[in-house]
């Protein structure tokens, strides 16, 4: 097809030779052609080829228009649920929080790599076990402390250290869903361990945590006994003070504290190799100084003799006020430190908590299962643009 110049041009080449050839003397076009009929002709077809020209292009100084974007819907997160409450607790103990920014929190709790809401921990407070006649307050039977072992064992509990149940408590790490953790407080030949707890760690590899009085009259024997235990990997060697006998409280001089503290900390790291991270305190005694100090020194758990209930990940039974019927429980709120003032129950009478224990636990994970959509979508709203996506499940 001829382009529109090429049209043009021999549309005029027509129109000149028809002009020329109305001047010539000697027409050579047939004698009933009307010369100017065929250049009003010619004109007619050059006009209509520009308008039609024209109409295709659109005018230069015409406006464009820019597509406007459909507006994107603005998600509004969910409100939360509270947190979990257990009707088992005493009235006066009511679990609290700890960590302080939800997202992180909620990261943590729903990885799938860590452990499984509701994983719930008993901490047991064991002080003195004899194979005689219980004559103390704070003593416990051989077959006592054999029969709650085996119980804690037979309803699927597992023993943990305490860089394992800091690990839990602080970030969700990675422990069986029921654990206990044994604390043995004091000073104890290697006898006693042997005797009470190496089957358990024989057989289930059960570790037991001792709470280490750093006295300078230790006997030497005592430190080379247990320093073969350390070494085992057996017990869990963590401090309990040096002096001890004297509770900790915020009455203390900082030299007491410190010495308490840090002296524990270089008696351990000289006999044991370890450096603690858990102070079990003293006859129960603490308070705000205390654990701003322990914190200072570097200790990452505290346990008191208050037996509250048990813990979980961001839940830690405590109270702010004092209860007559309960005179020898110290409030724990206003040190506002959860992980520094921790529940431990005592031996004597822990194995009748083992199914409260649990039932927290299961009653915590059915609850958490119950508000896990809601979870999840507030954390994909709120927290996935700045913290990224819960992670998926390491092969």
């Amino acid at each position: 097809m001829l382009s529109k110049n090429l049209r043009y041009a021999l549309l005029f080449g027509l129109l000149g030779i028809l002009l020329t050839g109305c001047g010539s003397s000697a027409p050579t076009t047939p004698t009933d052609a009307d010369p100017a009929q065929i250049v009003e002709e010619a004109m007619a077809t050059i006009q209509a080829e520009f308008t039609q020209t024209a109409e295709a292009i659109p005018p230069t100084d015409s406006p464009t228009e820019t597509p406007v974007p459909s507006p994107t819907a603005i998600r509004t997160p969910p409100a939360l649920p509270e947190m979990y409450q257990s009707a088992i607790l005493h009235s006066l103990d009511t679990p609290r929080t700890y960590v302080d920014d939800t997202c992180t929190y909620l990261n943590a709790k729903w990885d799938p790599n860590k452990s499984t809401p509701g994983t719930v921990v008993m901490v047991v407070m064991i002080h003195s076990i004899t194979s005689g006649i219980v004559d103390k307050p704070n003593q416990i039977s051989a077959g006592d402390m054999r029969q709650l072992l085996n119980d804690l064992q037979a309803q699927g509990f597992e023993a943990i250290n305490s860089e394992q149940l800091a690990g839990f408590l602080e970030s969700n790490e990675k422990i069986p869903a029921r654990s206990v953790l044994l604390t043995s407080d004091d000073r104890h030949y290697a006898q006693y361990f042997n005797n009470h707890f190496r089957p358990f760690y024989e057989e289930y590899g059960w570790t037991v945590t001792n709470g280490f009085i750093s006295h300078p009259d230790t006997l030497q024997v005592i430190w080379d006994e247990n320093a073969a235990l350390a070494a085992e990997g057996f017990v869990d060697y963590q401090a309990h003070g040096v002096i001890h006998n004297t509770p900790m409280s915020d009455s203390s001089s900082d030299a007491y504290l410190h010495g308490e503290l840090q002296g524990s900390i270089t008696g351990i790291q000289e006999h044991y190799g370890n450096t603690p991270i858990a102070i079990i305190w003293p006859g129960g005694g603490f308070g705000a100084r205390p654990v701003a100090t322990a914190r200072d020194l570097g200790y990452r758990l505290g346990f008191t003799t208050n037996p509250r209930g048990p813990v979980m990940f961001n839940w830690v039974p405590q109270t702010d006020m004092r209860d007559e019927q309960r005179p020898y429980f110290l409030p724990e709120g206003s040190v506002n430190d959860p992980l520094m003032t921790l529940p431990r129950y005592i031996d004597l009478n822990a194995g009748a908590h083992i199914d409260e224990v649990r039932i927290i636990g299961k009653e915590a994970a059915a609850y958490a299962e119950q508000n896990k959509s809601i979870e999840l979508e507030y954390y994909d709203i709120v927290c996935a643009p700045t913290y990224g996506p819960i992670p998926t499940l390491a092969p």
